[in-house]
């Protein structure tokens, strides 16, 4: 199997591998802050928070809706700790309205991959779904093998070796 095709393969299955995603957000202020988030993903990878309106990257989200997020793999898992497994989405924060059909098919979404606690969030005022949506993404599988996920199609990656 050629390279690309091999990090294509573990691009494709990469985030099954997460509960959670890791945040970057920028404060109205422009500080930055890495929290984290437990998340839900859709058929064309839009990504699902479902945050307290408490929390310092959901008021940076209503501030400013640009979010970078990074799965990284565990770091008992990596062969190299330099170059660990990881991809990275910029992406656009927008909040789902509470209670419209977008809102209550995500909502079963997390309640069916997180179980019972889901519940007792619904019921919390200030509890939020926001959708990221990715438009630039990157996918790093080690040294010398970054991958640019396609922007029209981010099932796939981009091949540049097929260019030359």
């Amino acid at each position: 199997m050629s390279q690309f095709k091999t990090a294509l393969t573990a691009y494709q299955g990469f985030t099954d591998l997460f509960q959670s995603v890791i945040l970057s957000t920028v404060s109205e202020d422009r500080i930055p802050n890495a929290s984290y988030a437990p998340f839900v993903m859709d058929e064309s990878k839009n990504i699902y928070i479902y945050v307290s309106g408490l929390s310092t990257h959901t008021q940076n989200l209503y501030s400013f809706p640009k979010v970078s997020i990074l799965f990284i793999e565990d770091e008992s898992q990596a062969q190299q700790i330099f170059a660990r497994r990881r991809l990275t989405f910029d992406c656009e924060a927008k909040l789902v309205e509470q209670d419209t059909n977008l809102w209550n098919q995500i909502f079963n979404r997390f309640e069916t991959r997180f179980g019972e606690i889901i519940r007792l969030f619904r019921d919390l005022p200030d509890f939020r779904i926001f959708q990221l949506t990715p438009h630039k993404g990157r996918f790093i599988m080690g040294f010398g093998a970054a991958y640019e996920v396609d922007p029209n199609d981010l099932s796939t990656l981009v091949d540049f070796t097929s260019n030359k």
